[in-house]
């Protein structure tokens, strides 16, 4: 590979991750305006709506954007991130049915809680990441 298509491809994937760093951060920024402002900001179901609508709007760019970073990494940049990603929603499928099928038998105390699923998802797929990056260097 020439310098100039490694230089390409790296100013690509520097454009493509800040893209979707910044479609990321605009979700959640939506995320905790739907979750926290009807308990400290309105009273208003309409605007509760409006703003969960908004989340689910910039939900879909942050995928579009994901999908654009993962169409323009290397083969194996994106062999890794699509194993990452198949062990998270994986691991979060069973461990999170796993866990909700607790609660519902009632072997734990408290109730299940998708928070918990989505910061294991999150872990997972980090993990995940870090194995398949040392297992190609």
């Amino acid at each position: 590979m020439s310098t100039a298509n490694t230089g390409s491809l790296k100013e690509r994937t520097r454009r493509n991750t800040v893209r979707l760093a910044i479609w990321t951060g605009a979700w959640l920024v939506t995320m905790v305006a739907a979750v926290f402002g009807p308990v400290f900001l309105w009273d208003s179901k309409a605007v509760s709506l409006v703003v969960i609508l908004v989340n689910v709007a910039v939900g879909i760019g942050m995928m579009v954007a994901n999908k654009r970073h993962l169409d323009g990494l290397d083969d194996l940049q994106r062999k890794i991130q699509l194993d990452a990603m198949a062990l998270a929603l994986g691991m979060g499928l069973v461990l999170g049915l796993g866990y909700s099928t607790m609660d519902i038998a009632n072997v734990i105390e408290s109730d299940a809680e998708i928070s918990f699923v989505v910061m294991m998802v999150g872990v997972i797929y980090i993990i995940g990441l870090l194995v398949g990056h040392r297992k190609y260097q």
